[in-house]
């Protein structure tokens, strides 16, 4: 595969038919930096955070003040308009990832978004999903690594989905009253505590032991939602009276800041410490270069991290650099989400009707903000090149095929969005097919078209 096509396909979400493969492929990719828009015109119309709080709040309010027996018909009426939230914001995932003309920075989008999974088979938070995504990671992706954790943890999607926002310390005011009034189910929660050090930071087998994540957890009371009747753009509150009071000892360390502070100190030194940079440095390098990356680029790229404190830019400047990244041999299987949208932008299609975006990722096996755990998808071929897998994209390669009918000539199409990289064989394979369809359909499920 040609430098153009690897810029195009491993560095960017496939190419369309109108695209002219850059002359100058690392420079087409440090670019976008400069003309990405973190909201762009899809998702301009979706609810943002601070609405999505307000009718979270709504409905608890209404829950507490309504008589035992309406209190379900509440919850559902919410879950029904969160599943309305949520159809919007997976069309407006899809209609960006389709029209973006930053397409190696939307990519970075959907590997943060995996990276800080919430997932929506959480019931609760399914209208919140969207918000997530366009409040906590897209305005965060060219900036610090720090701040980017920071949102992703102090967003009410991430507090309702590992239960943060019922977390109260044991010695705290309202822990005290909670025993005094032997309020069962009101306590310590660690699941924030420790997803940050598992998955988000330090990874796991990296030093950190059950005392910690506990101490931590500790330090992160009274990180919560905004009360009802908070108004305004607030998503986060920090609340003393839920916070275990006292220093915290983590990895070694005595936190005795107050307050708010103390979990803001504890995640500082989380983010600076050596075993984050390898894990960020590595779960790049696996998503861009290969399943198993090389031990050097991994470890460039973690010295990049530290050295600039975290300065994402940095990273992904050091990742286009690197001549581990332009290796012309496509070892990167796409992930379902990447088939779907590298296919529907070789077709030219600007948009898909939510519904049909939901149920099509559904049906490949990756549906959108659900991948069933905080530690989100895998991101290597073996989850997803099963045979069964690879028939349903068959057949989604046929139902584009059969929807695009004649209008697309697959011969005339294949060199354009794989510049450089069309075999002679899928080549000779298309020119035999008995129809139009099928030629289409032969390119969609092609090897080339499958890796990237």
């Amino acid at each position: 595969m040609t430098p153009p096509a690897l810029a195009l396909n491993r560095f960017g979400l496939g190419a369309r038919p109108d695209d002219v493969p850059p002359a100058d492929p690392q420079r087409w990719l440090l670019a976008q930096f400069d003309a990405y828009e973190p909201l762009p015109a899809a998702w301009k119309p979706l609810a943002r955070t601070p609405a999505l709080v307000s009718t979270w709040n709504t409905m608890q309010r209404s829950v507490r003040q309504a008589p035992e027996g309406q209190r379900s018909s509440i919850r559902e009426a919410y879950l029904r308009q969160g599943s309305v939230e949520y159809q919007a914001g997976v069309g407006a995932r899809t209609s960006s990832a389709l029209q973006t003309s930053t397409p190696f920075v939307e990519r970075l989008v959907h590997f943060w978004s995996n990276h800080f999974a919430v997932s929506v088979d959480k019931l609760l938070i399914v209208g919140l999903a969207g918000g997530f995504e366009a409040d906590a990671i897209r305005p965060n992706v060219l900036g610090r690594f720090e701040d980017l954790l920071l949102a992703v943890v102090r967003h009410p999607t991430m507090m309702l989905y590992l239960d943060q926002a019922q977390s109260i310390g044991p010695r705290s005011m309202m822990g005290s009253r909670a025993r005094e009034a032997q309020q069962r189910g009101r306590g310590l929660n660690e699941n924030l505590a420790r997803e940050i050090m598992e998955l988000h930071t330090l990874g796991v087998r990296s030093g950190y032991a059950q005392e910690d994540v506990t101490e931590f957890a500790r330090a992160l009371t009274g990180w919560t939602l905004p009360g009802d009747g908070s108004g305004g753009d607030a998503t986060f509150r920090f609340v003393p009276a839920l916070h275990e009071p006292g220093p915290r000892t983590i990895l070694g360390k005595v936190y005795s800041e107050d307050g708010e502070q103390q979990a803001r100190a504890v995640i500082h030194d989380l983010v600076t410490a050596p075993a984050t940079a390898l894990h960020i440095a590595r779960k790049l390098a696996r998503h861009f270069v290969a399943d198993d990356p090389p031990q050097a680029l991994v470890l460039r790229l973690a010295d990049t991290f530290t050295r600039t404190g975290g300065d994402l830019v940095s990273v992904y400047r050091e990742l286009v650099a690197s001549a581990e990244a332009w290796q012309p041999s496509t070892v990167k299987f796409k992930s379902p989400w990447d088939w779907s949208i590298s296919s529907l932008r070789a077709l030219g299609r600007r948009s898909m009707p939510p519904t049909q975006a939901s149920n099509l990722m559904t049906q490949l096996g990756q549906p959108v903000w659900r991948p069933g755990s905080p530690a989100g998808y895998n991101d290597s071929a073996a989850s997803w090149a099963a045979p069964d897998a690879l028939m349903r994209r068959v057949e989604v390669a046929q139902r584009f095929a059969q929807q695009a009918g004649d209008a697309i000539d697959a011969r005339s199409l294949a060199p354009r969005v794989l510049p450089g990289a069309l075999t002679e064989a899928t080549a000779a394979a298309i020119a035999r097919a008995e129809s139009a369809g099928t030629a289409l359909a032969l390119l969609l499920v092609s090897p080339e078209f499958l890796r990237r």
